[in-house]
């Protein structure tokens, strides 16, 4: 493959995008991906501004499950109206950490649900089992905050807190303010994992994710224009939320 830096600008074509993840064509790894029936549904809401196309792992998160799904929007009227059906928020879990860590609180536990207030349900157990979707928001850290207040129905959904045990796979190409913060594909395959029993599918959807970001580590260098683009400010590092 020979350097796009080594081409005339006239030269330098559009790079063709997946129509599944919607990554750049060098960058997917759509062809890797197993499928897994999720009998608790996983809905990522992402924020129109996410525009990361060569580490965002929304799209690539969702292709895993048979359930699931990707909406972009900023405000929605309510869960049943994203969903196209009646459904019961109560009974869906929405991960978003907020100014909540799971190191501050007394539990051994790897997904923990907590109240309007911020503290830890007293029914742990029963209020996680019966869940039945959850909801990953998708954005920088103000971008997940901006999508939990523009959308007073999450309220009636239940929050649930992770505290994984490593930080996030992303290393030194996209750092998160906090050690718990982790990329969509690596939060999702966590919560699913903890609420349906199966570690097998956190461990598969961080294989992907590693094949993911060992991909995009082989083309960087040789086609520059797949790096994300540098901004003025790290608004991750401003208000506080999930993933992504």
């Amino acid at each position: 493959m020979s350097s796009t830096q080594d081409r005339p600008a006239d030269e330098i074509i559009a790079i063709p995008e997946c129509p599944h993840c919607q990554k750049p064509m060098p960058l997917c790894i759509c062809d890797s991906i197993d499928v897994i029936d999720n009998k608790i549904e996983l809905l990522i809401l992402q924020h129109p501004q996410e525009q990361d196309r060569a580490l965002g792992t929304a799209r690539v998160a969702a292709q895993h499950f048979e359930n699931a799904q990707v909406r972009v929007g900023l405000s929605w009227p309510s869960l049943s109206k994203i969903l196209g059906r009646n459904v019961d928020p109560a009974r869906w879990a929405i991960l978003y950490l907020g100014s909540a860590k799971l190191a501050d609180y007394d539990t051994d536990l790897d997904i923990l649900a907590i109240d309007r207030k911020g503290d830890a349900e007293m029914s742990q157990k029963s209020l996680l089992r019966d869940i039945e979707g959850v909801i990953v928001l998708d954005g920088t850290w103000s971008q997940a905050k901006a999508l939990w207040w523009r959308n007073a129905w999450m309220l009636k959904c239940q929050r649930v807190i992770l505290g994984p045990a490593a930080p996030s796979l992303y290393g030194k190409l996209r750092r998160e303010p906090r050690k718990d913060g982790l990329s969509t594909i690596e939060a999702a395959g966590m919560v699913l994992s903890a609420l349906q029993k199966r570690p097998k599918i956190a461990e598969t959807l961080n294989a992907s994710f590693e094949r993911m970001l060992a991909r995009y580590r082989e083309v960087q260098a040789e086609i520059p224009e797949l790096a994300p683009k540098t901004k003025k400010r790290d608004w991750r590092r401003r208000g506080s939320a999930k993933k992504k």
